[in-house]
């Protein structure tokens, strides 16, 4: 029989205290250093994930721990320590501005709410910062992911993550979700910006390569619409820049293992693109709202040796959304959306229970409207 693990001590109640709306800015995660040690404690929870890798777990954990983790560890390592900065990883980085940012427009926006970042692998992990939430006086929390388009191997397995902490808290948050947001206009619009900003920059090659992270082809059969979802976002992603069909590819990359994953691949998209004529391309990853391994190493650097190597002359490998004001501006929109009749609206000089009467009278207004 399975050992009851205890209960988490709750935070002390405070009677009349303001209940705080929080928000849990979830993504993917990073090891802690650019070390083979630290790089083998993340991909172990990673890749022990019954969401991430669909292999019944008798086969794949002594797989996993004889021989994928002792290898890849040490190679991957060598790639964290290429795209490494002195503040730390790229996506943890990245997240934590991101935050930030969110909290301050939300503030400036008149809602009263607490922001924080979260890893789904590693840290800060979603269950400590849950609980910090909870000990700022959080009674509502909405979990953002950084994930725009859903999938069961990602944005199923924070839910899960969440549900893990529920399991273990007594009192409970109001919790809510967001699941996706691969086709909300913000979202597009700051994907668009970010590109239009880079070629006013650099100027604008021939044929653009929208490269998504890829999963096993056979989640698609399953049910999973992150395939979907991926190819909706191109087109309104194309649609925004003006671009034709053939100015524009959806590709994937990041296969792992030799199962088929979604095709078509993106390091053998641009050697065909190269092979074809094309002498310059760009590169967009909109499936990451921050740069990462995948972006900073496999893209902008693998990516470009496959290509130049087959041909091409011009690669250009253009920023994830990261703090782009736009993409700020985005999350906001989305954070407000999925806030819908929640008391997060402060009054200048009121009371709480004022301020929560007018903010109940706003939204029995604008229902009243709709």
């Amino acid at each position: 029989m399975a050992a009851i693990l205890p209960f988490r001590t709750e935070p002390a109640y405070s009677h009349g205290k303001a209940p705080v709306t929080g928000i849990l800015l979830c993504n993917l995660g990073t090891p802690d250093e650019p070390t083979p040690a630290a790089v083998r404690r993340y991909l172990r929870e990673f890749l022990s994930d019954a969401r991430v890798v669909e292999i019944p777990r008798a086969l794949w954990l002594p797989l996993l721990h004889g021989v994928i983790l002792p290898v890849r560890s040490s190679k991957s390592a060598a790639k964290y320590a290429t795209i490494w900065t002195p503040e730390g990883s790229p996506l943890k980085v990245h997240t934590v501005r991101q935050a930030a940012l969110l909290e301050q427009a939300l503030v400036a926006d008149g809602h009263q709410v607490r922001v924080l970042p979260a890893m789904r692998y590693g840290n800060p992990s979603i269950a400590s910062q849950l609980d910090a939430l909870k000990a700022a006086g959080a009674t509502r929390v909405l979990v953002l992911s950084a994930y725009p388009q859903y999938s069961g191997t990602t944005t199923a397995s924070v839910v899960d993550a969440v549900n893990a902490w529920t399991t273990r808290a007594r009192q409970l948050p109001e919790l809510r979700f967001v699941n996706r947001y691969h086709d909300h206009p913000g979202y597009i619009d700051a994907l668009a910006a970010g590109i239009e900003s880079h070629w006013q920059v650099h100027g604008r090659s021939e044929h653009l390569v929208m490269s998504f992270h890829g999963v096993p082809e056979r989640t698609l059969s399953l049910g999973d619409p992150y395939h979907c979802e991926c190819h909706k976002t191109g087109r309104l992603l194309a649609e925004r820049l003006g671009l034709a069909k053939e100015a524009y590819t959806v590709s994937f990359q990041s296969r792992f293992g030799k199962a088929k994953w979604l095709e078509p691949y993106t390091e053998p998209t641009l050697q065909a693109l190269a092979a074809r004529g094309v002498k310059r391309v760009d590169v967009a990853c909109p499936g990451f709202t921050s740069d990462c391994l995948e972006t900073l190493e496999e893209i902008a650097m693998e990516g470009r040796d496959a290509f130049l190597a087959a041909g091409g002359e011009g690669y250009q490998a253009i920023p994830c959304l990261n703090e782009h004001p736009a993409w700020i501006s985005a999350m906001t929109m989305i954070a407000k959306q999925h806030m819908g009749g929640w008391p997060t609206e402060t009054v200048a000089g009121a009371d709480t229970e004022a301020a929560l009467a007018a903010s109940r009278q706003r939204s029995l207004a604008m229902g009243a409207r709709d």
